[in-house]
């Protein structure tokens, strides 16, 4: 039975003991290019006075840094966590003072295997009285609850109070008033500092989400529903309330299989809409609809290349000021007049590069920025708006400062089929019109996600050991609309393995690539397209790179079996002989080319079982395969010194695979 108690949540993050891990010396390309980066989730305070941001320590530890922006105190941890196994995975500020954090942990269960665990805390800038804000369990409690729930609304105008989503349990603890048959998710008013709870929507099973209107007023609810097993069916409802009534009524529905209907993001309480993403042309748009009893709705931003991502916000409220979408770099249309004159006079200021307004003060007199691009790790910077003064503040990546970064060029290349696949090549740096160069092909993981310009931690350090590397966004990739996406990138597989195969030979074609020093390199389903590449045509790569692959689609299906979204993930893998034709595992005979594995056994997306059996089955084939297992690290590998030794390793590997 899996249990813990929740004063060792707090007991393990407040013991500020650890110090920030420190740059290198001296220069290192794996030590630098591995090392997490220096300054994560970073916020600004209320009053515009102080930055909170999370720095990595140790291992998968990491600390919170609050820092004044007047510069006379130094800076000081308010929360510490060593990753064993609570991570700090976001803090956000409630008051001028006091700042709620989530912590994520994955646990494991003899029964079950590896479980997600989240809680949400609050603790003051200085680190003291810090308050566990998740609901608690109990031996009455009839389960565990892995969710800690969420934030709903700040609620800017009070000072440490929020609504946030909490999942309730039942508690058997009859003849008792401790008792309660409370199940399901609720929104809750809490005072962050005395923990004094007010109910403002009761626990309901069935819901799975909540939107506030920026002002203490939840407006939408988002309820699932389940076939029979308890498994889920995909399909969303969203309800809303009409302004001063507690009635709710019908809003929207919205499919995650094949993503017809409105999914609901945001409300706007002033203009009395909701903000949603629909399909309109078989690509993704954005629209609003009226949350009176008319529900008028109305097409606020498309495009007809590409789908519209996300919705902008800027504000303690957390207003849409606009949307942004990804073309050969990230774009964005704001629709507030003044924040896009704001953004694009901050924009001549730093030409070339992706700038988002991260945050404000309650006033919107204070700003920080962050500005990045292909060629830059980025820079924190704080915009003073009445002085029109912007002022450098810290880097995101301490141990990249003075190096050289190689451009990202956007490209397209032809597929054997003639169809235009778009692409990123990175080239090393100084070498930009060099030929015959040791390459690599490196596809995205997901599938259902796409490569973006922008900096890259990994395809820049095989550019500064001198590959050549494209990252195709293979047909199957995201946002590219329903017909780039086919049927997703594992049930239409040979197309997708097909484009990433050509963009191979397409470097080796153009005169790029030496075909003799060709490799592939790739994570999560990345991984599995390197392998299966591997299967479909051994002639083009000379080494595999496979970090966490998916190795074998049956398995990867059972890895959801005690989940209620089992028979979702299992329509999305797809069946028939396609499992048996998909699966590198079934085909290590055809691998001709060696191979080289990474793999975390806390990795709960892909279970490191598929790398060991992978590993095992090249091995009694007659393959060359080299596995690496790294304890108690998850997916990422969010671990500075594992990462560093994987990209020396892997570099290593590769260098003595092409002959170099």
């Amino acid at each position: 039975m899996l249990s813990f108690k929740p004063a060792y949540v707090l007991a393990l993050l407040v013991a500020c003991s650890s110090v920030v891990a420190e740059p290198a010396k001296s220069f290192d390309a794996a030590t630098a290019f591995g090392a997490r980066p220096s300054i994560g989730d970073m916020s600004l305070s209320p009053d515009g006075k102080s930055v909170a941001y999370i720095a990595p320590t140790n291992g998968q530890g990491s600390v919170l840094i609050i820092r004044k922006l007047d510069g006379n105190d130094p800076p000081r941890r308010a929360l510490f966590s060593d990753g064993k196994p609570f991570r700090l995975q976001g803090c956000g500020w409630i008051s001028a003072e006091r700042l709620v954090c989530v912590v994520y942990a994955l646990v494991k269960d003899a029964a079950v295997g590896l479980l997600p665990v989240s809680r949400i805390l609050a603790v003051n800038s200085d680190g003291s009285n810090p308050r566990e804000l998740s609901t608690r369990t109990n031996e009455f409690s009839r389960g565990f609850n892995l969710y800690g729930g969420g934030v709903v609304d700040w609620l800017p105008d009070e000072d440490g109070s929020i609504l946030m989503a909490r999942r309730y349990l039942p508690d058997d603890h009859l003849g008792s008033h401790l008792g309660s048959k409370a199940e399901g998710l609720g929104v809750d008013k809490i005072d962050t500092r005395t923990l004094a709870v007010k109910h403002v929507e009761s626990a309901n099973s069935d819901a799975i989400q909540y939107f506030s209107d920026g002002h203490g007023t939840i407006r939408i609810m988002a309820t699932g529903t389940k076939r029979a097993g308890y498994q889920d069916t995909g399909i969303i409802h969203y309800s809303y309330r009409l302004n001063g009534s507690r009635e709710w009524r019908a809003l929207a529905d919205y499919n995650v299989v094949d993503r017809s209907g409105m999914d609901i993001y945001a409300v706007d309480r002033d203009l009395n809409v909701a903000y949603g993403f629909k399909k309109k042309d078989g690509r993704r748009a954005l629209y609003s609809v009226t949350l009176d009893a008319a529900l008028h709705e109305e097409l606020i931003y498309e495009r007809a290349d590409v789908d519209v991502d996300d919705l902008i916000h800027i504000g303690r409220r957390q207003h849409v000021v606009g949307a942004s979408y990804d073309l050969e770099t990230p774009q964005a249309a704001y629709f507030e007049p003044t924040v896009k004159s704001l953004v694009g006079s901050l924009s001549k200021a730093l030409p070339q590069s992706g700038l988002r307004v991260v945050e404000a003060s309650a006033d919107e007199q204070k700003m920080l920025i962050f500005s990045g691009s292909d060629h830059d790790p980025g820079v924190y910077y704080i915009f003073d708006r009445p002085a029109k003064q912007l002022q450098t503040f810290l880097v995101a990546r301490n141990e990249l400062e003075g190096v050289k970064f190689a451009t990202m060029k956007p490209i397209t290349y032809p597929a054997s089929d003639g169809t235009s696949i778009p692409a990123y090549l990175t080239l090393p740096p100084g070498h930009e019109d060099a030929k015959g160069l040791p390459a690599i092909v490196m596809p995205h993981g997901g599938p259902s996600s796409r490569d973006s310009w922008g900096f890259d931690w990994l395809a820049q350090f095989y550019a500064a050991r001198g590959f050549a590397v494209i990252q195709p966004n293979y047909r199957g990739s995201a946002g590219f609309g329903d017909a780039w996406f086919e049927k997703n990138g594992f049930r239409s597989w040979p197309i997708a393995i097909g484009d990433v195969l050509d963009a191979g030979r397409w470097l080796a074609r153009e005169g790029i690539a030496d075909p003799q020093k060709l490799a592939i390199v790739g994570w999560s389903y990345g991984g599995y397209a390197a392998l299966q590449s591997a299967v479909v045509d051994s002639g083009v790569f000379k080494a595999v790179v496979a970090i966490a692959p998916v190795t074998d689609l049956g398995a990867l299906k059972e890895e959801s079996y005690y989940w209620s979204n089992y028979k979702l993930v299992s329509d999305f893998i797809g069946d028939g002989k396609q499992m048996h034709e998909g699966s590198p595992i079934e085909h290590v005979d055809k691998i001709k080319v060696p191979v080289l594995l990474f793999h975390g056994d806390f990795d709960r997306n892909v279970s490191v079982n598929q790398s060991k059996r992978m590993a095992a089955r090249l091995t009694a084939a007659g393959g060359k395969c080299e596995f690496v297992e790294y304890p108690d690290l998850d997916h990422q590998l969010e671990d500075s010194a594992a990462r560093a030794e994987m990209l020396r390793k892997s570099d290593e590997f590769l260098r003595k695979s092409l002959g170099m």
